[in-house]
């Protein structure tokens, strides 16, 4: 049996032992904050398991009330600076340079303004997932924070050490969930707002594979026809 075979299964049994470990808590947009951690240039390339295009949505922009922190590690050395882009979007978000800390709770200006936002709930987006993501995730549930780190929007090297950071902390308690799951929950309603209205051109742009569900939704209204055999078909 393949080693990746191997870890599948063994990541499956875990998760299914860890079900009731932890009660299901509800993401709530009052009580979020994103944290934008080590985005940097030079770390992109480091990013096997996922492409460019999954690291650089901007799930803060889909929800303008969400405060939103961002934080790089030594970024004079080869990590690099934050992609342009990312601090044209947030100019006005803090950006907390750390000059040596691995795990940002190590850095006490990163904690401060954590603790200032007032808020539980912190939803995690960074390079790489098994350093930067696990080690924050980690120590964020050791201080009480409830934690969402995003699936897609943290990369690493191997798909197995992606699957192995996830196992330890979903262990820790922290939701390892995907970018669609965080604006559903964060949205709560099509009918709220941010909601359909909002939502949908955004997710047309970050998440192409739903775009398309409303592309062809609204092709069908506007430009369908019902073709023959499609009028015998279940509704």
């Amino acid at each position: 049996m393949k080693f990746t075979t191997l870890l599948s299964a063994g990541l499956m049994a875990a998760t299914t032992a860890m079900a009731d470990t932890f009660a299901w808590e509800r993401l709530e947009l009052n009580n979020s904050v994103l944290v934008i951690l080590d985005m940097q240039e030079g770390l992109y390339s480091i990013s096997r398991d996922w492409g460019a295009v999954h690291l650089r949505r901007a799930l803060g922009k889909a929800f303008p009330s969400l405060p939103i922190i961002m934080t790089t590690s030594a970024e004079n050395g080869p990590n690099g600076p934050l992609p342009q882009e990312i601090l044209d979007m947030y100019p006005n978000a803090p950006l907390i340079k750390r000059n040596g800390e691995v795990d940002a709770w190590d850095n006490e200006q990163f904690r401060n303004a954590i603790k200032a936002t007032n808020r539980t709930q912190i939803i995690i987006a960074g390079i790489v997932t098994d350093v930067c993501t696990a080690f924050l995730a980690r120590s964020l549930r050791a201080e009480g924070y409830s934690v969402w780190a995003n699936l897609e929007a943290s990369g690493t090297t191997t798909k197995e050490i992606r699957d192995i950071s996830n196992d330890q902390m979903m262990r820790a308690g922290v939701n390892v969930v995907s970018l669609f799951a965080i604006v559903c929950d964060l949205m709560r309603d099509w009918r709220h707002t941010p909601g359909a209205k909002e939502l949908l051109p955004w997710l047309d742009r970050y998440l192409p594979a739903y775009g398309m569900v409303a592309r062809a939704h609204k092709a069908a209204i506007t430009a369908g026809e019902i073709q023959p055999g499609e009028d015998v078909l279940p509704s």
